[in-house]
């Protein structure tokens, strides 16, 4: 989940001033109804009218790049790299007695959101101290995940507002509506579950999730397996406890709970580590998990940076993201899912290119979008997580995610990932070879209207005669008659008609 701040609350906090003065380190904070709490630092210094310092909220760390004015009114300007982008955060604030009144937006478009500090002791806040990252060596592979896991993640759907009884409501959907049935396996808490850390510096769940291991338990139960997320940063991307320095206590922890399946999220750790020490970083918790005692699945989750692809089974990892965040949009969706032609070599058993969460479901797409979007995902060998609320869907929805004939392309044992074969204009063919000499072939497409789109049968591969080759729609369920030396159908604005061919 790169991901970005996701919600920063209004903040109204009151607090003692010493002086007249900017200069110190400042704190605003806000209880959250999890019951955590949300802190801003802002570490200052004026000399006259130039402010200089810093500014960390949650996982973004800034450097004042740039003032104007003195205590009783002023503005700093906060920059940060993050990989090749530079992001910026504005406020403006001033002096109020014994209180600094600060103000912000999030976009430009979107209300200023008002934040009132008071002075906290120095260096409260820092970022801390850094840990050297280890000397590189390939993890042992965990022999898990031989078919791109399956299963569902809470955050496309419900982001933060997720607690026990959800979790265990989805698994009863998962049971009850015949996905568990269909390959559905993994019950994946994103983030906002954390609160913080014991006297042991053991990590405590907030109080949406009061007892862990009988939530893991509960949904083992159900014959369903629980994921759970962190970052090897000290914040995650929601700004919540990371892994950062607990590498090794947190894999025992979730081993000790009953976890399954690990979502790894760099976010905070790019304030420490740069992107060429990603590989090293994340052997780190490949390692911890080795040792865990426990069979952990390892989802790496850095949006593609580094070239994942060529490292991620040297660290232990079982996926690893490809790509940004998607969004439940077409474009989003198919700008993703589209290009991810070059990645197929990485893929197979065991390891696998993650081209992020299926939004099937969730709203933004029509049927027959989502439809592209299961199938290129299957073609692709790349997990199928759903992310949608699978306790109220429709039964197209229903139809689409369990589609045993296009799961099964996914789940192929013979791990290749597909390929694109041609490409005209908005039009494209893609082709997975599949264990015993079949393959998956699905004509894409990307056009708003609708297109006849042809191939030839040596174009994928098949020498014979068409008479001898069992042609089936994947989608229709229908046997097709193969005649001729081409296959040519009319395919939907935005549609697939996904075939699956054996001679």
């Amino acid at each position: 989940m790169r991901r970005f701040v996701r919600f920063l609350p209004s903040l109204l906090l009151t607090v003692s001033c010493y002086a007249a003065n900017l200069t110190g380190n400042w704190v605003a904070e806000t209880p959250l109804p999890d019951g955590t709490v949300r802190k801003a630092y802002f570490t200052l210094k004026q000399q006259d009218s130039h402010i200089t310092g810093s500014i960390r909220v949650t996982q973004f760390y800034y450097t004042i790049s740039a003032s104007t004015g003195r205590s009783e009114e002023f503005t700093i300007t906060g920059s940060m790299m993050d990989g090749t982008l530079e992001r910026h955060v504005v406020y403006q604030g001033k002096l109020v007695g014994d209180e600094l009144h600060l103000a912000t937006r999030r976009r430009a478009d979107a209300p200023l959101v008002e934040v009132i500090a008071h002075r906290a002791p120095e260096g409260e806040g820092a970022m801390p101290a850094r840990v050297a990252p280890p000397a590189l060596h390939r993890v042992p592979n965990n022999s898990l995940a031989r078919t791109p896991a399956m299963g569902w993640n809470s955050w496309n759907k419900f982001k933060g507002d997720v607690d026990d009884a959800v979790i265990r409501q989805i698994a009863d959907a998962i049971v009850s509506s015949g996905m568990k049935d269909a390959g559905y396996q993994y019950i994946n808490i994103d983030d906002t579950w954390e609160a913080s850390r014991d006297t042991n510096g053991n990590i405590v769940p907030n109080k949406k999730f009061p007892d862990m291991k009988a939530l893991a338990d509960y949904v083992h139960s159900k014959g369903l397996k629980l994921g759970i997320y962190s970052s090897p940063g000290p914040n995650t991307c929601a700004g919540y406890e990371g892994s950062y320095g607990h590498e090794e206590q947190d894999a025992r922890t979730y081993a000790a709970w009953g976890i399954d399946y690990l979502k790894y999220d760099w976010c905070g750790a790019r304030n420490i580590y740069t992107d060429e020490e990603m590989q090293a970083v994340y052997q780190k918790m490949g390692d911890a998990l080795r040792v865990s005692g426990r069979p952990i699945v390892y989802s790496l989750c850095q949006y593609g940076r580094d070239d994942v692809w060529k490292w991620g089974p040297d660290v232990g990892g079982n996926s690893w993201r490809t790509t940004g965040d998607i969004r439940d949009a077409w474009d989003s969706m198919s700008k993703i899912g589209f290009g991810q032609n070059d990645l197929a070599q990485w893929a197979g058993p065991g390891h696998w290119n993650d081209p992020d969460m299926l939004e099937v479901g969730n709203g933004g797409m029509s049927d027959g979008e989502y439809k592209t979007h299961m199938s290129l995902w299957s073609i692709l060998a790349a997990p199928l997580l759903a992310g949608n609320d699978v306790r109220n869907m429709s039964p197209s929805i229903h139809e689409i995610l369990t589609n045993r004939e296009v799961i099964a392309v996914d789940q192929d044992p013979q791990g290749k990932q597909g390929r694109r074969v041609w490409q005209s204009g908005d039009q494209e063919v893609w082709v997975r070879d599949l264990a015993g000499g079949a393959k998956a072939v699905g004509l894409f497409n990307r056009g708003e209207k609708d297109a006849d789109i042809g191939v030839s049968w040596a174009d994928l591969g098949f020498a014979g005669s068409s008479k001898e080759l069992k042609v089936r729609d994947l989608w229709n369920h229908q046997n097709v008659e193969a005649s001729g030396a081409r296959y040519s159908t009319r395919v939907p604005a935005h549609g697939v008609v996904l075939l699956g061919i054996q001679e």
